[in-house]
């Protein structure tokens, strides 16, 4: 036998003593963890750096679980090319590695599209703030039950209808964003499918890149098109119920607006 087994065979495993408080936790695990990931996006490996959080229920009796075994997880998916449908099968891989009966993993992180002007035909990198969520729970015939929920922050511009139909020229407009959460099962997602449909409801789309004749375009584009918030959200609502597999989403939509130094901002359910 080695020292080093020795060594461990003899060390006291504490937080896997009985706790007598007789109080479970709901969540406990690790937040605020950056580590690197490897995004599936079904034609190519995407690099990226997301923040996780990894928590697993623990029972009444144990006085804690194993901090290690989360970021031993991440370790292990790190070099590995990630879908949604394979980040599903991590979080109910995490519950069998923690001995826990539910667990939840979140993922947030930059994700890059490359668009081009609408004009000019330049090519630029446009970035989203994207969130995947998995809830897994064990079942009684020892099988894993998870549900999924990708989130997407879609920056888009907003012109006001107001503005434009009392003002002799111009039209007061402004950035948004607009955050989706969807739940469905992961091989029914398509996560720039998703941020194309909430991109088409806005006054304009945003890139990364202008030349002055696709400034042109945005600023006309913008006028041709009002939106309050409140048709925003609408809007992109009939979008998200035409896509398939959707079973429940929540839509967000926040305009900083440029004439008041606060927010108009709006929520859609369904």
């Amino acid at each position: 036998m080695s020292t080093m087994t020795s060594l461990v065979e003899t060390m006291p495993d504490v937080q896997s003593s009985v706790d007598t408080r007789h109080i479970p936790i709901q969540k406990v695990g690790v937040r605020d963890v950056t580590y690197p990931m490897l995004i599936d996006t079904g034609t190519e490996a995407l690099p990226t750096v997301a923040e996780w959080e990894l928590t697993v229920a623990l029972p009444a009796e144990e006085k804690g679980t194993h901090m290690s075994r989360f970021l031993a997880l991440l370790e292990q998916h790190r070099a590995q090319p990630m879908s949604m449908q394979g980040f599903c099968h991590m979080t109910a891989e995490m519950l069998e590695l923690l001995n826990a009966t539910e667990g939840d993993v979140t993922a947030t992180f930059p994700y890059f599209i490359n668009k081009v002007a609408p004009v000019s035909e330049v090519s630029s990198l446009l970035d989203y703030q994207v969130s995947w969520a998995a809830n897994a729970v064990a079942t009684v015939d020892n099988e894993v039950d998870v549900q999924f929920e990708l989130t997407v922050l879609v920056p888009v511009t907003s012109l006001c209808p107001c503005s434009k139909a009392i003002s002799k020229y111009g039209a007061h407009n402004q950035r948004s964003h607009v955050t989706v959460s969807v739940v469905a099962h992961p091989d029914q997602l398509n996560i720039n499918q998703l941020i194309q449909a909430i991109e088409a409801q806005a006054s304009c789309e945003l890139w990364g890149l202008l030349k002055r004749t696709d400034e042109k375009y945005v600023t006309e584009q913008a006028y041709e098109n009002p939106k309050f918030v409140e048709d925003l959200v609408r809007d992109v609502a009939v979008a998200i119920e035409q896509l398939e597999g959707i079973q429940g989403y929540r839509i967000e939509a926040e305009n900083f607006e440029s004439i008041h130094n606060h927010s108009a901002y709006a929520v859609v359910e369904g």
